[in-house]
């Protein structure tokens, strides 16, 4: 089964004494629905909504690097904690798709 690919456009501002000013930005894709991930996580028990979508944004930025990178030693330590996390907060939440 094909799944469908979403392309989102992730672009950061900083604002500071009212101004805006634009500090970074980049395209991120995959087959995640990050909006309903983010339905799901708030079921997670976070003090705020916001908690919930850099929590989302975090984890499919992170787990996107490692995967891309998986040969990288800084990620040697990490990157089994890291799928185990995943994995544990995937079956408590699910991820908003029908993947496995």
């Amino acid at each position: 089964m094909d799944k469908e690919k979403k392309s989102y456009y992730v672009n950061m501002i900083e604002a500071n004494d009212g101004k805006m000013a634009e500090v970074l930005n980049f395209n991120f894709g995959g087959h995640h629905d990050i909006a309903a991930m983010v339905e799901h996580a708030k079921t997670l028990g976070f003090a705020k909504d916001k908690h919930a979508k850099e929590f989302v944004l975090a984890m499919r930025f992170m787990h996107h690097v490692i995967k891309k990178n998986a040969d990288n030693a800084i990620f040697a330590e990490f990157a089994p904690q890291f799928e185990a996390f995943k994995k544990s907060i995937k079956s408590k939440v699910g991820c908003g798709c029908d993947c496995k």
